[in-house]
């Protein structure tokens, strides 16, 4: 007997959350290059990173949304995410701290 999975709205609440996730750090990823254009060399290759980091992110979310991407749940993926939305925690908290 194979049972059939019926996932609900489970799928549309995902997309929702990376287009949430996407939303925040492409805020955080613009007050990071208006922070290098009116600072020095260092602000720029912070912003240099935020985009690197955005665009990982970016690419990862379509692969999610469009259900092209294969699910992975471990390993190295993971590992890249979480340490890229810790960066960008602290980048943000930076923001905050100098009153962008």
């Amino acid at each position: 007997m194979s049972a059939v999975r019926d996932p609900g709205l489970q799928p549309e609440r995902t997309r929702l959350a990376w287009r949430r996730t996407l939303l925040a750090l492409t805020v955080v990823t613009l007050l990071t290059v208006r922070l290098a254009l009116t600072g020095g060399p260092g602000g720029a290759a912070l912003a240099a990173l935020a985009i690197l980091g955005w665009g990982a992110t970016v690419t990862l979310c379509r692969h999610r949304a469009t259900g092209s991407g294969v699910p992975r749940t471990g390993g190295r993926l993971l590992a890249l995410v979480g340490l890229v939305a810790a960066g960008f925690a602290l980048l943000g908290a930076l923001l905050v701290l100098r009153g962008l």
